[in-house]
Formats: C-alpha cells, sequence, structure tokens
C-alpha cells in the first residue's frame, strides 16, 4: 500500500513556501534596486566633473546660475548650464526645473541629471538614421527616383509658422539641425518620465517638476517648456530700449487648450474659493491634489486624467539685436513682468552678479505684493548670447564666488541704475493702487508718496492719536529687512500643490528641532 497524505498536511507545506519564495523575491528586488542606485551615483559623480557642465551658483564665460531657498522648506528647484553640449564647441544646453511635492527635490535634481544624457543620445540615434536614409536617398537619385514629397515640406513649414508667430519674426523654413532636434527633445522627455515612473529610491506619485530648457546651438535656439517655468529673451529695438520677448507659453490648467485635454481626461479643473485666480488640477473623485499646472514631469496619480509631459517645442533663430536669455521658475514670475526682469539683467553691474541681482530682487518684491504668503524658492539662468572676454569673466566669477553674500551696492541703486522700477501694491488705500517704485532706494516716482504703509485704526480721520493703534513702515525698511526678522513670512504659504503631505526641512531646520 502506498503512503497517504492529508490535504491538510499538504496545504501547511504550500503555505510555508509561500512566504520564503515572498522573501526571496523582496531580497532580489532590493539588491537589483541597490545595484542600480550605486550605478546611477556613478554616473552622477561623472557628471558632476564634466568640464563646462554647472549645476551650482556660479558664472562662466556666456551664462550665470542663481538660486535662492524660499520659506516653505527645502529649496526645490534645480538649474543647469551646459556648455559644449554633445562636444560641440558653439552649442549650450540650459534649463531650469521646479519641484514640487513632497519629493520635488529629489525629482528635479534627478531630470537636471539624467534629461541632457537622454537628449544627446536620441539625437546621435537621429543623426545616424538620417545619415542611412540620406545614403538610400542618394542611391535612389542615381536611379533617377525622387524621395521629396510636398506633405514633409509643408509639416516643416507649419512647425514653424506656430512658434515664429508666437516670437512675432518673419516665418522662415527652419534649419536642418531643428527637425533632430525637435525629434529628441520628444524622447527624451517622454523617457525621463518612464524613468521617474519606475525609480526605486523617488515617489513620484504626488511629486513632480516642470522644466524649461534651451538648446543654443549656433545662432539657432530650440526651447523646450513643461509647466509654468518661463524663458524669454532680451532684445534691443531700433531705439535702443530694451525689448522682453517670451519665447514659452506658461502651461496652466486656466488655458482653453490645456483645460479641454483634462476635462475630457475626466481630470478636474477648478479654482478654491480663497484664490480664485489660480485654477488647479484634481482628481475625479477626490479633493487632490490641485496641481497648479497642466504639465509636469512625474504626478503620476494624474498621469491618467490629462497632466502630461509632453513637451511644447518652439525654434528661433538669434539676431544681433538678441542680447540674453533668462530662464527662471516661477518664484521669478509671480512678482516680477517679463519687462522688469529683462532690465534688472540688462543694468547689472556684472554678468556674473546679474542672475544673483534678479533673485534678490524678486524676494524683496515678494515680501510687498504678497506680504502675507511666504517667499517660493527661485532659480535663475541667464545665457548671454554674446560671450564675453574670458579675462573679465574669470575675474567677475572669481569675486562671485569668494564673497558669500551680495552687497548692496551691486544691486539695483539710484546711483547705478536710476531708472528700474518694480510695480508695488500700495496699501494705504482700500483699493489697490499701482505705482512705479525703485527697487533700492525705497521711494516712489510719485513725488508725493515717501513711505507705504497700512493704518490700521479709522479713528485717524477724526483726529484722534492713537499711536498704538497704527503702524507705519517705510518702503526702505520693508526692501532692507532681514529675513529672518520677516514676521509677514508665517502667513499663508503659496504652493503649486496643496496635497497635505510633509515637506522634507533642510539640514539648517533638522539641526533646530530638539
Amino acid at each position: 500500500m502506498g503512503t497517504c497524505m492529508s490535504t491538510e498536511d499538504g496545504m501547511t507545506n504550500v503555505g510555508r513556501r509561500q512566504p520564503v519564495m515572498a522573501r526571496n523575491q523582496l531580497r532580489h528586488v532590493k539588491k537589483r534596486d541597490k545595484e542600480a542606485l550605486t550605478i546611477e551615483g556613478q554616473r552622477d559623480l561623472l557628471l558632476a566633473l564634466t568640464p563646462g557642465r554647472m549645476f551650482r551658483i556660479g558664472a562662466s564665460g556666456s551664462a550665470c546660475t542663481h538660486t535662492q531657498q524660499g520659506r516653505k522648506g527645502c529649496n526645490q528647484d534645480a538649474m543647469l548650464v551646459w556648455e559644449k553640449f554633445a562636444s560641440m564647441n558653439d552649442t549650450v544646453f540650459c534649463g531650469v526645473f521646479d519641484g514640487h511635492g513632497p519629493f520635488g527635490h529629489l525629482v528635479a535634481r534627478r531630470i537636471r541629471d539624467s534629461l541632457p544624457s537622454k537628449l544627446v543620445a536620441f539625437w546621435h540615434d537621429k543623426l545616424t538614421s538620417i545619415e542611412k536614409i540620406e545614403g538610400s536617398e542618394m542611391e535612389a537619385l542615381g536611379n533617377g527616383e525622387s524621395t521629396h514629397t510636398d506633405h514633409e515640406s509643408n509639416l516643416s513649414t507649419s512647425r514653424e509658422l506656430s512658434s515664429e508667430e508666437f516670437l512675432g519674426k518673419p516665418v522662415r523654413v527652419p534649419p536642418p539641425m531643428f527637425e533632430p532636434w525637435r525629434e529628441s527633445h520628444l524622447k527624451a522627455f517622454e523617457e525621463m518620465d518612464k524613468e521617474l515612473r519606475t525609480h526605486p529610491a523617488i515617489d513620484s506619485l504626488y511629486s513632480g517638476s516642470t522644466t524649461v530648457t534651451v538648446l543654443k546651438q549656433g545662432q539657432h535656439l530650440v526651447v523646450g517648456n513643461v509647466g509654468d517655468s518661463r524663458a524669454i529673451m532680451g532684445t534691443l529695438d531700433d531705439n535702443g530700449s530694451w525689448k522682453a520677448a517670451q519665447l514659452t507659453v506658461d502651461l496652466k490648467p486656466s488655458l482653453p487648450k490645456e483645460a479641454e485635454r483634462i476635462r475630457k481626461c475626466s481630470g478636474r479643473v477648478f479654482a478654491l474659493h480663497d484664490e480664485p485666480e489660480i485654477m488647479r488640477v484634481w482628481l475625479p473623485f477626490e479633493d487632490s491634489p490641485g496641481l497648479a499646472m497642466a504639465r509636469a514631469f512625474g504626478d503620476f496619480c494624474l498621469k491618467d486624467y490629462g497632466v502630461i509631459a509632453v513637451p511644447e517645442i518652439t525654434y528661433c533663430q538669434v539676431t544681433d539685436r538678441d542680447k540674453f536669455i533668462i530662464l527662471a521658475t516661477d518664484g521669478i514670475w509671480d512678482v516680477l513682468s517679463n519687462e522688469e526682469a529683462v532690465q534688472i539683467i540688462a543694468t547689472a553691474p556684472t554678468r556674473a552678479t546679474a542672475a544673483r541681482s534678479l533673485v534678490e530682487s524678486a524676494v524683496r518684491v515678494w515680501r510687498l505684493k504678497y506680504p502675507a504668503s511666504k517667499v517660493d524658492d527661485c532659480a535663475v539662468v541667464c545665457l548671454y548670447l554674446d560671450r564675453a572676454t574670458d579675462e573679465d569673466m574669470f575675474t567677475e566669477a572669481s569675486a562671485l564666488m569668494s564673497k558669500e553674500s551680495l552687497p548692496t551696492s551691486l544691486l539695483i541703486t539710484p546711483q547705478n541704475q536710476s531708472d528700474v522700477g518694480v510695480e508695488c501694491v500700495s496699501m494705504t488705500t482700500p483699493v489697490q493702487e499701482i505705482r512705479k517704485i525703485d527697487l533700492s532706494s525705497g521711494k516712489s516716482q510719485d513725488a508725493g508718496v515717501q513711505e507705504i504703509g497700512e493704518t490700521l485704526n479709522s479713528e485717524e480721520e477724526n483726529g484722534s492719536d492713537h499711536t498704538d493703534s497704527k503702524r507705519h513702515r517705510s518702503l526702505d525698511d520693508c526692501l532692507h529687512t532681514d529675513v529672518g526678522g520677516w514676521s509677514a513670512l508665517d502667513g499663508v504659504t503659496r504652493v503649486n500643490s496643496i496635497l497635505n503631505l510633509p515637506r522634507f526641512p533642510d539640514d539648517a531646520s533638522q539641526s533646530e528641532m530638539p
């Protein structure tokens, strides 16, 4: 007779094997992720040592960068300038990346480190395929066959038409370099988003980043944009006045086309009652996460509901009147107009300190326009289209890196630039009045207005003197108040996502915790 095994014993053995298999599988996944992170760390180390690649505060012969942490947690902005990009002497790649969400700083840095390499790889593949096609076309032409179609010609013209109409320049057929870079941008951005979805150390479900990049090859510009960061160009007109040409469109849910796409995918677009000017993207059945942009890397909770990472790509040809390009995150554009940013960069004391002047000017205006809001993170890349001499730029960059803070004299002052102003909201009347003010002198262009303040007691009109019931603050005090003593920063936070998840504090704040 054969042996007999009960069903219960068999089920027990199977049940014992399942936890062992699960543990082995989990161990294998951890080992794989650890190896992937090790390889990624080695690659990042090589990138940090790459000549011509600048991702921290600094300056080079053709660009300067600066960033400043806001009052909402760690700095989630990242930036990059890569000279001699793709091993070409006439090519520069630069970009700014604005992270949001609990892991937004990791997403922004990952894009900064991975996207350019992917772009170059796809570009080389595209050139290789073009060479093969051209070889076959030459062979076909030798046999008397034609390979050109009218459809291809019309397609190229239509692509250039949209970008040139937006820039307000005459329509031109794009050069041959544009199409390979355009397709490479589309593939690189798509691959970057896929990498974030499966990254072992970055949870991008409720975190993401905007991106705006500019690739300059000779006199040609290829601009890629995802989100609400912005790129503008400073140009001189016939009268020698500075003009601002916006190179990108802020891709926000308030745009009709963006909102239509999101609603077709069952996403919701509406603004909160306490901030009716900011449209946000919401899940179909939850009041979350409230994303303030229509396109972004990451944010995979909304990728099935209309938020995409497909870039808008435009082409522009540089002229002799075009002097520099400004790339900045929304922390700059929330408080400064395009024209004001161009004026600040154009009138900066030195090229090496231009980006820093713009950031610090924006921070000061933040305190005036939004006294109840916390200052947002700011990052700026300024790319000059005419290269400075190496000796001058080396001196300026050395002076910049040798000082921890910028002297007040390097900001816009009446002594060096008296015609640069920003719009400031007067708080002395119930109706908001816009006035032109000088950034550092603290004086309004209206001679009758010497200070900006707020009267807290209406009994002043009756002649009663209540010194404790009213408060006046001079404009100069507002502009030069120490950041640590700015009490209004304890107010409401303007954020890109209202998802209530913890933000990671920086090292300084961690050290202060008990």
